[in-house]
């Protein structure tokens, strides 16, 4: 079994997986799973390039990484650079930075490849009397992934909306005012109506969520008592339990989400905002499937996802 380390690099946090793969079970094994958030797409979508700031924390972590991917043994790396890499104009600083500290160029990948790496990532640990079709979110922190498939991807596409960028641009106050969030309601629900020309949302039969805001509002959902990776993974629940924790999400000031035990402090002033995509995406996919005469009342969630993907991927490339 190959051991890999895969890298995933998004608008909020850098994370690493370095694992044993086996390819032929299509199953791996963590040697190390850790996540940094650097807020890599801090002001990138007003200002459409990255903040010298930004680069610094993003490229010490990536020191860090370095070290442990050289401590483990890794025998290839792939890093995955999405939303915020995509839309800055500097992204060669970032790039050139990367490969100097790794020894390889990070892979700025479309929307469409991150939802099948997103896909595969879900699929690999899915229970698998979960019905199909599945649709897989990704919720970001620059965009969403939205992906639906039985065994592969069938339809998928990638939404410009996620917990940072519909922060900077609609959630200004603390909490965010009445008029704000009916804004960035607004601009969700524009951008799931284009989703859904490209994704067929009323043939899921199983939707899966995945990444920080949605493994968060989970955790509250279930009012863990601290963050919980085995809780959260796998656990299935209304949606109605959801949008309600979704709300308690949104409508709570800064210092109340600090108190949270589960919440990670990088998350406290962008959760509002990823309670509200993942609130408005659930209630659509539930209206869609109900308006073709089928139902869908709860939502899983998976702690296995782009990481998983990328990992498998970086395998299969030795």
């Amino acid at each position: 079994m190959p051991r890999v380390a895969a890298i995933d690099c998004g608008t909020n946090s850098i994370r690493l997986l370095i694992a044993d793969v086996d390819i032929r079970s299509g199953t791996l094994t963590d040697v190390v799973r850790v996540m940094t958030v650097v807020r890599l797409g801090q002001d990138v979508d007003r200002t459409g390039h990255f903040a010298p700031e930004a680069l610094e924390r993003t490229l010490a972590a990536t020191d860090d990484y370095a070290a442990q991917c050289r401590e483990h043994g890794v025998e290839a790396i792939r890093f995955v650079a999405t939303s915020a890499t995509r839309d800055a104009s500097n992204r060669d600083v970032f790039i050139d930075g990367v490969r100097e500290r790794l020894g390889v160029a990070p892979e700025v990948i479309s929307g469409t490849e991150e939802a099948e790496l997103s896909f595969r990532g879900a699929l690999s640990a899915l229970d698998a009397s979960k019905p199909g079709p599945y649709l897989v979110v990704d919720l970001g922190g620059g965009s969403t992934e939205m992906v639906l498939g039985q065994t592969s991807p069938d339809a998928a596409y990638s939404m410009d909306v996620g917990c940072v960028r519909m922060t900077e641009r609609h959630l200004h106050e603390d909490p965010p005012t009445v008029e704000q969030i009916e804004y960035a309601r607004a601009d969700v629900r524009a951008a799931l109506d284009t989703a859904a020309l490209e994704v067929p949302l009323a043939e899921a039969r199983t939707l899966v969520g995945l990444a920080g805001s949605i493994t968060t509002v989970t955790a509250a959902t279930l009012h863990l008592e601290r963050y919980d990776r085995d809780a959260i993974n796998g656990s299935e629940l209304p949606i109605d339990d959801v949008v309600e924790a979704s709300v308690r999400l949104l409508d709570a000031n800064r210092k109340e989400r600090a108190a949270l035990p589960f919440m990670h402090p990088g998350r406290v002033d962008v959760i509002g905002a990823g309670a509200l995509v993942w609130r408005e995406v659930v209630e659509r996919v539930r209206a869609d499937v109900a308006a073709a005469g089928a139902t869908l009342e709860t939502v899983v969630t998976s702690e296995h996802d782009i990481l998983d993907g990328i990992a498998f991927s970086a395998a299969e490339r030795l």
